[in-house]
């Protein structure tokens, strides 16, 4: 046996192909090559060069023309005791996928809401109702508003309150329209 046939999938992991399609065929064009002529091992050296081919592309494939996630952490924004983070519409969609937060509409007058809102809080009045808020200063808090600067306003006092895990929609339900998302209107 050759050191060549040792050489090819290492070879293979070296070729970095740009897509699926270029990987297989990589791989397939030295299957067929004259230096790759499997046919002259035994049964237990084509088993193993295939092995390795599987597992290679079960490591390559995966990262091979995959668009990535939203990334869930948004933009941090300091302020006095603190930090809380500013989330896209589209982030915040995507958290609502798998809801593990507590969503809160601080705007005033009410002018709509998201689907799934769990609180209606007047962002001026956070103080006078942290009775409604988690006893847990570490429980996740979404909070939005019309245009994101009273949900702004809001953050900065929870932070203020001792809440480490506040998040706040940017450009609030003007720019969750925007993205062509569902704002209810119901009113309250």
């Amino acid at each position: 046996m050759d050191s060549y046939s040792y050489g090819l999938p290492i070879a293979l992991f070296l070729m970095k192909p740009q897509s699926e399609t270029e990987f297989l065929g990589k791989i397939m064009a030295c299957y067929n090559s004259e230096k790759a002529d499997i046919t002259r091992f035994g049964k237990m050296k084509r088993a193993i060069l295939l092995l390795s081919i599987l597992m290679l592309a079960a490591v390559v494939l995966p990262a091979c023309g995959k668009a990535s996630p939203i990334p869930m952490q948004g933009r941090e924004v300091k302020v006095d005791g603190g930090s809380y983070w500013d989330i896209t519409p589209a982030q915040l969609k995507s958290m609502l996928e798998n809801k593990d937060f507590l969503l809160i509409n601080v705007h005033i007058p009410y002018e709509g809401e998201i689907r799934d809102t769990d609180l209606f809080v007047p962002y001026n009045e956070i103080e006078q109702n942290l009775s409604q808020f988690p006893k847990d200063k570490g429980a996740k808090i979404i909070i939005y508003c019309r245009s994101g600067s009273m949900s702004a306003i809001a953050a900065r006092t929870l932070v203020k309150l001792g809440f480490t895990n506040v998040w706040n929609l940017e450009g609030g339900m003007v720019e969750w329209e925007k993205q062509s998302y569902e704002l209810i209107h119901e009113p309250k």
